[in-house]
């Protein structure tokens, strides 16, 4: 390893990707609420003046709806916690280091990926 080469983020870069984290929080969570929000409220287009073939449909319709509602509001629940962890990253300093090489993972890549724990050299070997 180069003397040159850092070994981590400077504070100042650390608060940065904090900031973004955040921010990535905010909405997420607010997203998480929203598709919380559609699952406890079923459509209120009710089926009731419908004949019964179509209610049926209607019905197959909804369990579909609800089950891909579930599905991207688990995805939000996973990206939330993996944002989490990488504030904690942040806290012990230990963010943006790759967990595979122990370099440092570029920064273009912690942006697009703030919770990135590869860097695209270990990411693709994985692959």
């Amino acid at each position: 390893m180069d003397k040159n080469e850092k070994t981590r983020y400077s504070d100042t870069e650390l608060q940065e990707f904090k900031e973004l984290i955040l921010e990535k929080l905010r909405s997420s969570r607010e997203e998480l609420a929203a598709l919380t929000q559609s699952l406890s409220n079923p459509n209120m287009n009710g089926t009731d003046d419908t004949a019964g073939t179509y209610k049926t449909l209607e019905d197959g319709s909804a369990t579909l709806e609800k089950e891909s509602i579930n599905q991207l509001a688990a995805r939000q629940k996973k990206f939330i916690d993996n944002l989490e962890s990488a504030l904690v990253r942040i806290e012990n300093k230990t963010y943006g280091i790759c967990r595979e090489t122990g370099k440092l993972i570029q920064k273009e890549r912690l942006r697009a990926v703030p919770h990135a724990t590869l860097s695209m050299e270990a990411k693709l070997k994985q692959a």
